[in-house]
């Protein structure tokens, strides 16, 4: 019968984790679609910028169930798509970004990773305050609210 209850366990948490996945799976690809926007607007990606990334999303309650590698995958994405076409792919990753469009307090978080990630190179520079601001407002956020 143990052997029963810990198979029930492990179905019940393996079950809870697939439901986490997809319930956020929308929240996963705006903060990567968001963090792309940011890591490429001063023209090159910083490692420091990748790696920030992959910490918030490896210690973020929501995110943490979902697959580093998958994760990865999608920021390429997003990077290659903007590399590819700057307009086309920011509008691209603009679009995830703006299904939490009117859900301030999700919002507010997307727009914090995406400063953190502008700041992971010690540079906050003119170009990555400008992405943020551009995503802000896509959210319906103030920009001035994070000192944009």
């Amino acid at each position: 019968m143990s052997g029963f209850s810990s198979w029930l366990q492990k179905t019940k948490k393996d079950l809870n984790d697939q439901v986490k996945k997809f319930k956020n799976k929308d929240f996963m690809e705006a903060v990567v679609a968001g963090c792309a926007i940011v890591a490429g607007a001063d023209g090159s990606i910083d490692a420091s910028e990748k790696q920030k990334m992959a910490g918030y999303i490896s210690r973020s309650e929501e995110l943490k169930v979902f697959d580093m590698g998958d994760v990865i995958n999608r920021f390429n994405h997003y990077v290659g798509n903007m590399e590819f076409d700057a307009i086309i792919g920011k509008q691209e990753a603009l679009k995830a970004i703006s299904k939490f469009s009117g859900k301030p307090e999700i919002a507010r978080v997307i727009v914090s990773v995406c400063c953190a990630i502008g700041a992971a190179d010690g540079d906050f520079d003119p170009q990555e305050k400008a992405a943020v601001s551009d995503i802000c407002k896509t959210l319906g956020l103030n920009p001035s609210e994070f000192n944009l």
